[in-house]
């Protein structure tokens, strides 16, 4: 069976993750939980299938309220044709723009989510966060992405924008880790899956540094529980401030 090897390889870079990035997760998850102490938001950015740990984090049970996406039209995946959002995403200028339609003050914090860090969107990203003085948390690839050039003018990729937190990801080069004979091309990508488990593990222990700071975390409860939106409707009233995208 072909996917078992799949299921090695996510195995794989979750031991590394876990063995290497964990001093990284918690210290996102600090600087995160100062933030909201300090009245401020969580924010989200990744273009096309980065952008997939921002749907996970928002507006679903057992998510932090606080989490605020931001989308781009151009750099979602039902994008007709897709492929323009190759072209989009290294458009200089483009997240100026971008991050000028938000409320991205310098009490937040943003993770920037880019596998390779060489387009020029997410660099510019993470370069108009550290201009408005908001916290700035990577996580990306950085095998894959110490092996590639950047496109952004400035030669920089998103790991060497300064930011308060990296964190790997642990993938491989090129991210599909299956190999099937009769192909050059591998299958079967870890990024979504590592980067979906290092995004939840961040709100966990923001949740947790909350309770040990005798705040209750404004946590989303099911919907579909009789009482989930009774209680969702109580805790956004108390966070709406704070809460942009509903």
């Amino acid at each position: 069976m072909k996917f078992e090897e799949y299921y090695n390889s996510i195995i794989d870079c979750l031991k590394k993750v876990m063995d290497t990035q964990q001093g990284n997760i918690l210290k996102a998850a600090s600087i995160i939980t100062n933030s909201i102490l300090d009245g401020g938001s969580l924010y989200v950015f990744g273009a096309t299938h980065a952008e997939i740990i921002t749907e996970e984090l928002i507006y679903r049970a057992g998510g932090l309220m606080l989490v605020n996406p931001i989308f781009a039209p151009d750099l979602v995946t039902n994008v007709r044709p897709i492929s323009n959002t190759s072209k989009i995403e290294n458009l200089s200028g483009y997240a100026e723009i971008m991050i000028s339609g938000t409320d991205l003050s310098d009490k937040d914090v943003l993770i920037v989510h880019s596998v390779s860090g060489r387009n020029i969107v997410p660099v510019e990203t993470a370069m108009e966060c550290k201009k408005i003085g908001a916290k700035l948390i990577v996580l990306t690839n950085l095998s894959f992405s110490k092996k590639v050039k950047s496109r952004h003018p400035s030669g920089k990729k998103l790991f060497e924008i300064n930011p308060e937190v990296v964190i790997d990801n642990c993938g491989v080069v090129g991210d599909a880790s299956v190999s099937i004979k009769g192909i050059d091309q591998k299958v079967g990508s870890t990024s979504s899956v590592i980067g979906c488990f290092i995004a939840n593990s961040i709100i966990i222990e923001v949740v947790q540094n909350l309770i040990d700071s005798e705040i209750t975390p404004p946590v989303f409860t099911s919907a579909n529980l009789d009482n989930g939106n009774e209680l969702n409707k109580k805790m956004i009233e108390e966070y709406k401030d704070r809460i942009k995208y509903l």
